[in-house]
């Protein structure tokens, strides 16, 4: 047996739903049933994890009471960041919006101090080294109809695409320039946006969203 590619030992736990689970090299699936697919708008001051040994509160007391039991985040956002999270008891989609083979697009609004010179923003663009790994390219445009200030003072707004998720990666790929994150919000996962969902507030994807994440690495 088999467990996320490696073998597995006499008492190790696996989750049906979010783990890869493999006997004899065939894959063993949770019993069917209609999945559960909800997009939340986390509010800062959240964990994105089922529980918090600290006593912080999570992203699932945001949700009713019924779906606490049933769904987990997929990826994370630090407790600071705001914006888009999806929770699901779907394990293959979550692995599709999650591992770093598909690429998923993952959008971010960035207020940062200062104003990036075009060569430091250019430089995030390539890529920066982070625990000696060079971050993988990603697209950064300034928001339309934010003004321009000269040297240091005051803050810049910026649209922010990585294809990637490191751990507080985008505070940390600005704070290595010196214009640390003063704040952050996702605003898209792959081709999933909602500009009109309320801060704490949740709801069920489309089937069309859910299909259009399905479609994520293969080609198109």
């Amino acid at each position: 047996m088999r467990v996320n590619g490696k073998l597995a030992s006499l008492g190790d736990r696996a989750d049906p739903v979010a783990d890869s689970i493999k006997v004899d090299d065939r894959r063993v699936r949770a019993a069917s049933g209609p999945r559960t697919y909800l997009l939340l708008n986390k509010p800062k001051g959240y964990v994105t994890t089922v529980s918090d040994p600290e006593g912080r509160d999570t992203v699932l007391q945001l949700l009713p009471g019924r779906l606490r039991r049933t769904v987990k985040p997929v990826g994370r956002l630090d407790v600071q960041t705001e914006g888009l999270l999806l929770l699901t008891d779907d394990g293959d989609l979550a692995r599709l919006v999650t591992h770093p083979s598909t690429g998923c697009p993952k959008e971010y609004l960035v207020k940062v101090s200062g104003e990036p010179t075009p060569a430091q923003l250019e430089k995030l663009r390539r890529g920066v080294f982070l625990d000696g790994e060079r971050t993988r390219p990603c697209d950064i445009d300034r928001v339309s109809g934010t003004p321009r200030r000269e040297g240091q003072e005051g803050n810049t707004w910026l649209r922010v695409t990585l294809r990637e998720g490191r751990s507080r990666q985008l505070r940390r790929m600005f704070a290595a320039v010196g214009h640390p994150v003063s704040k952050l919000r996702r605003v898209a996962i792959g081709p999933v946006r909602d500009e009109t969902l309320s801060p704490g507030a949740s709801r069920l994807l489309s089937a069309a969203e859910v299909a259009a994440l399905k479609r994520l690495g293969k080609p198109q």
